[in-house]
């Protein structure tokens, strides 16, 4: 839902993708939070397996020539990348986020 992973409430995003260095409600640094291009990759892989099997199904089926497939998967993997990767980069920055605190508490015992 593009909201802070520790209070529900502030905004995680600045723009599409660029995360904010912190939360305007409950302060929380969201900048010590690194994910990297774990969400590119994840999203890639995710679209790459839809959109191959898909347009494989359908050349076994029909064997439409390969303009048409062109025309209708080449945006469609493009589409669906740009749709995933919001989410995509929220659910890494919250998994990142677990991911150190489960870190922490074992530090503090």
């Amino acid at each position: 839902m593009g909201r802070c992973p520790a209070c529900g409430q502030g905004p995680l995003f600045e723009g599409f993708l660029k995360r904010r260095s912190t939360c305007e409600v409950c302060g929380y640094d969201l900048g010590a939070v690194e994910t990297g291009d774990g969400a590119a990759t994840f999203i890639m892989q995710i679209a790459g397996f839809l959109v191959g099997f898909s347009a494989l199904a359908v050349e076994i089926a029909w064997s439409p020539p390969i303009w048409l497939h062109l025309i209708i998967w080449l945006p469609l993997v493009a589409v669906l990348a740009v749709a995933l990767m919001r989410p995509g980069k929220g659910l890494m920055t919250a998994l990142q986020m677990l991911r150190q605190r489960g870190a922490d508490s074992h530090r503090e015992t």
